[in-house]
């Protein structure tokens, strides 16, 4: 354990810091300007990362996408001519869609939406089934439902 009680094995994503009570928060200055733009509070690491990500995109338009932490999931559609403002919203609704599909991949009712399947298989591509006798219901979250 490091000095701040965090793991030393944990990753630590670009733009992403936790606070001392355990939510994970991530912020931007605007190019051109001294601000910052509020990227929201989270409660995994990763949401906060996917939130940074859109607004470095959004905002800074890279030429190399290495300085993300997760480029393959980048939407196709975001763009720089975004205000800050849009740059904001599109981020923490990205990051909320990721935070809703860890929680819900991580929760015991997913343990037990995985019992009640039919055929017991696990639950993938940010999807989740639930079987209630011959029904079956499945819910489908992505970042590009978000933006």
């Amino acid at each position: 354990m490091s000095a701040d009680g965090s793991s030393a094995d944990q990753r630590k994503y670009k733009g992403v810091r936790r606070r001392r009570w355990g939510k994970w928060v991530t912020e931007i200055r605007v190019p051109g300007t001294e601000g910052r733009l509020w990227l929201g509070s989270y409660s995994t690491p990763e949401a906060a990362a996917v939130a940074h990500d859109i607004a470095f995109y959004c905002l800074r338009r890279p030429s190399s996408l290495t300085a993300l932490n997760f480029p393959s999931m980048l939407p196709p559609h975001v763009n720089s001519n975004m205000s800050p403002k849009s740059v904001q919203k599109a981020a923490s609704d990205a990051g909320m869609a990721v935070d809703a599909q860890m929680i819900l991949v991580d929760s015991p009712m997913n343990d037990e939406i995985k019992a009640n399947t039919n055929d017991g298989s696990s639950c993938g591509g940010g999807s989740w089934e639930r079987s209630e006798g011959r029904e079956r219901e499945t819910l489908s979250i992505s970042i590009e439902d978000y933006l």
